[in-house]
């Protein structure tokens, strides 16, 4: 367990920490000289179970409250002290405010220098504490007078702290992420970092990312609760000696987090749900500059009101923290937000999204959604999302910032990194089929829907990726068929005339193998044949609305399979250029073709999109690949087969003619 000191300053934090663990947290110089806490300062408690007890003493001065936001998020417990001769002061009230917005429930109250009041005035002060926490979420902690100085209560104090960690229990779950307070380097280990473990497991050897940073990090060794281990985990103080090149102590900054590479997502927008405290003297205006304070991190935000321009003093509501940098955090992590000053409190909230848009961010839909999210437990916010239109979530993304990667919640439908309730997956898997056999009515000579139109079809504002998903579990079913790019129901076929079945048998050698990449023309193929020219094109116009032959230049058809395979060439042309663009005569040379194919080749992938043309150069836009490929980007292509080798040598075609000459006029 590790507990948090709160309260007024000079009301015997700190002595009241050393007459528990007898050690003294003021670590600096100057707190020593001048007899208050500055910064954060740290003791630790063996128990009689062999476990060890963590305090984290905050300072209690106004001026140093940023240093004790960011030493009381993530911890377990709340230690709030109150001196008797003054009772509640500012920073009692401030402090608590705080605890409450973080949403700490256990704690305890002790009234220090009990020595120096009679039991009247001790009543009186336990009264005053009483009806400041009526109302909190510490509103029922006990509260404890005790005398540093003499003892008395010290041991009743520590009873309950035993008893306290004794009954909680913490789950060891999700990955690991630690919110560093404190870097600093040691003689003969380097750089060690400080904080709070907020969830997971982590252990020497395990190798994770300085965030928002995002640099790697080796843990050399660790202590956990002041004692050297092998591991540590939530809800511990670790301390972490870091092992990377060239890394110094001032590359970590309070603020950052130590945690698995799966968590790193610096955001610099986040929604969330927000209270401004009661006693404010206005209400928080839409686009408030203020300080935010998350973790151990502090930046500078505004607050973008999403339901209402302004907020009432002791209202709460939906908000958006637009922020000056980047820094780590997840949802459900607590907050504090201060005024533009840093001067005062004025409210806290809790993250519920880390993927809000920018625009948009006030429709009705969004805000449907983000009530939705403000449900405390993930599992219910998943289950009430799923339930709404559209009836699906990106689970992946739901999974990480929550961090639950096995979340899961009956009638879960998991497909790629998407999630469905069952009833919509059923939904849209009707609409697919339903979308297709439609297609196919009215179009009957096509041999089916390419992607871009099915998804149009199917909602334009869908996820290319949950589309690609959705027909991809079709096909692996067999409810879909997919020839190429085209995707159709497995009932519905395009064929040939027998005459025609009997001509196109004759002319695809002469479009395959080693004759691919130069193909012969419609009045060539015709004459090679001996079928009339007309009776040929029309042939391969049939064939080119199949989707087997695809027309490059005039008259010129080549397989689809081979066009496939030319843009993979192209493609891996790019690849090798140092700054991706290509000339003519870079592709031409892998074809082993003609300059003028070539660049009738190279200027159809212009006009489909697959390639950008600057002058003489051109650039492959990757993402077009599948245009001639499958849906989910695998290309139809012999590209990348150990027995293909890109051209056979240009030896003449069919017929005694070149297929290198320039279309008939």
């Amino acid at each position: 367990m590790i507990v948090c000191t709160a309260g007024h300053i000079d009301h015997g934090k700190t002595a009241l920490v050393r007459a528990l663990t007898g050690v003294d947290a003021d670590r600096l110089a100057e707190e020593k000289a001048r007899g208050i806490t500055i910064d954060l300062g740290f003791a630790y408690l063996p128990m009689p179970d062999g476990s060890v007890m963590g305090f984290v003493d905050v300072p209690g001065h106004e001026r140093f409250i940023h240093n004790m936001l960011a030493g009381v998020s993530g911890l377990d417990f709340a230690l709030l002290v109150v001196a008797a001769d003054d009772g509640a002061m500012p920073q009692t009230v401030e402090h608590l405010h705080i605890l409450d917005l973080l949403g700490l429930s256990r704690g305890l109250v002790a009234i220090t220098k009990a020595d120096l009041a009679d039991p009247p005035r001790l009543a009186a002060v336990e009264a005053e504490v009483r009806a400041l926490l009526d109302g909190t979420s510490l509103a029922d902690i006990p509260i404890l007078a005790v005398s540093s100085r003499t003892g008395i209560g010290v041991d009743r104090v520590a009873d309950h702290l035993s008893q306290a960690a004794a009954a909680i229990g913490r789950e060891v779950s999700g990955r690991f992420r630690l919110a560093v307070d404190r870097s600093f380097t040691l003689s003969g280990a380097g750089v060690v970092v400080t904080g709070t473990a907020f969830s997971g497991r982590v252990a020497v050897g395990d190798r994770l990312l300085l965030s928002p940073s995002g640099r790697e990090v080796r843990i050399r060794s660790l202590h956990a609760q002041n004692r050297k281990a092998e591991s540590g985990e939530v809800g511990q103080r670790l301390a972490l000696n870091l092992a990377a090149p060239q890394l110094s102590k001032d590359d970590i900054l309070r603020g950052e987090w130590v945690l698995d590479p799966a968590l790193h997502l610096p955001v610099s927008r986040m929604d969330a749900t927000f209270r401004l405290l009661p006693g404010e003297p206005r209400g928080l205006a839409h686009w408030t500059p203020v300080h935010l304070h998350l973790g151990a991190a502090h930046v500078p935000a505004r607050v973008a009101l999403l339901e209402a321009d302004s907020l009432a003093p002791g209202a709460s509501g939906l908000v958006q923290l637009v922020l000056e940098r980047p820094i780590g955090a997840l949802a459900g992590d607590r907050f504090i937000l201060r005024d533009q000053s840093a001067r005062r409190t004025i409210g806290g909230g809790r993250v519920i999204d880390l993927f809000p848009p920018a625009r948009g961010r006030r429709t009705p839909a969004r805000l449907a959604e983000l009530r939705l999210l403000a449900d405390c437990d993930p599992r219910n916010g998943l289950a009430a999302l799923l339930a709404q239109d559209p009836g699906w979530v990106d689970l992946e993304r739901y999974r990480m910032q929550w961090n639950r990667p096995d979340l899961s919640v009956p009638g879960l439908v998991s497909v790629g990194r998407f999630g469905f309730s069952s009833q919509s997956w059923a939904e849209f898997n009707q609409r697919l089929l339903g979308v297709l056999g439609a297609y196919h009515e009215a179009n009957a000579d096509q041999p089916g829907l390419q992607m871009p139109r099915l998804r149009s079809a199917l909602g334009p504002k869908l996820p290319v990726d949950l589309v690609a998903c959705l027909v991809e579990a079709a096909v692996a079913d067999g409810a879909v068929a997919q020839d190429g790019p085209w995707l159709r129901l497995p009932t519905h076929q395009v064929r040939l005339s027998s005459a025609d079945e009997l001509l196109w048998e004759e002319a695809l050698p002469l479009l395959s193998d080693g004759n691919r990449f130069r193909p012969p023309r419609v009045r060539d193929l015709a004459q090679a044949l001996g079928t009339p020219e007309a009776e040929m094109r029309a042939l391969m116009k049939r064939l080119a609305r199949m989707g087997k032959v695809v027309l490059i230049a005039q008259d010129h058809y080549f397989l689809r399979p081979v066009v496939a395979e030319m843009a993979q060439i192209v493609a891996e042309c790019g690849q090798a250029a140092k700054d991706g663009w290509i000339i003519a005569a870079e592709f031409r040379d892998r074809l082993d073709n003609g300059r003028k194919v070539a660049i009738q080749i190279l200027e159809y992938f212009d006009r489909v999109g697959l390639t950008i043309r600057r002058d003489d150069q051109r650039k492959v836009r990757t993402d077009r690949l599948t245009l001639f490929g499958t849906f989910d980007g695998r290309e139809s292509s012999l590209v990348g087969r150990t027995d293909f080798k890109s051209g056979n040598g240009r030896s003449p075609a069919v017929g005694g003619f070149d297929s290198h000459s320039l279309p008939p006029s």
